[in-house]
């Protein structure tokens, strides 16, 4: 099977720009709804106890954790944005832009609460407002849904040995092992010298059993003569 060609930079970039616009458009749309539509820290049931609305605005991070310390994920949310766009340069995989345009989206999407939002600049509060109570207790949003789901997705890649290049980390041992490529190609030449010794050997017994098969009377001289002896 060939391989699919690796992407140009250009078409990478456009990929990763493009889901991460559409990301962190989705996420401010259902913040935005939720803001104008849901009653503040009010269950608002959906499907029974399997998923609910509940608006609330989180200061800290997951489980409301560090909720005194907003700035500390505002600069983590810039930290790790930027890193997806220096790293975005090098991606010629459609694996890694999606993945990477998915994630930047989520990223974007609550950066965006910290920057904007009430009470301030840098201190801003997120908009959370899914609640799965049967299976986290955590409230969450759009943009969590993608920020987790592109690290599950990274890690995979990573296991996978899938490169921002396109290739494959068994493609690089090969290429970076010079002993393994020469004990291949020696026992290549060993094996093709032994099979010469073989051709040689049977091409001179087939060439005997042809000569004494064109002379019928060479088992007689050949008895004859052990009997003179």
């Amino acid at each position: 099977m060939t391989r699919r060609q690796p992407l140009h930079g250009s078409a990478a970039g456009a990929i990763i720009a493009i889901l991460a616009v559409l990301v962190l458009a989705a996420d401010q749309f259902v913040k935005y709804l939720t803001i104008t539509n849901l009653p503040l820290q009010q269950t608002v049931p959906v499907l029974g106890g399997f998923l609910q609305l509940f608006y609330i605005r989180n200061s800290g991070a997951a489980f409301s954790i560090g909720a005194g310390y907003t700035w500390i994920f505002t600069i983590a949310l810039a930290v790790v944005a930027g890193v997806i766009v220096w790293k975005a340069f090098a991606v010629r995989a459609r694996l890694w832009a999606v993945v990477l345009g998915a994630l930047l989206g989520g990223v974007l999407g609550n950066l965006t609460d910290r920057v904007f939002r009430e009470p301030g600049f840098g201190a801003g509060h997120v908009v959370d407002m899914i609640s799965m109570p049967w299976m986290l207790p955590a409230i969450f949003n759009v943009a969590d849904i993608f920020i987790v789901s592109g690290m599950i997705s990274i890690a995979l890649l990573i296991i996978s040995g899938l490169r921002l290049d396109g290739t494959r980390e068994r493609e690089h041992k090969i290429e970076t092992d010079p002993d393994s490529s020469d004990g291949d190609a020696s026992g290549a030449a060993r094996v093709e010298e032994g099979s010469s010794d073989i051709e040689v050997s049977s091409a001179g017994l087939v060439a005997e059993d042809v000569a004494t098969s064109a002379d019928p009377q060479e088992p007689a001289r050949r008895d004859g003569a052990g009997s003179v002896e």
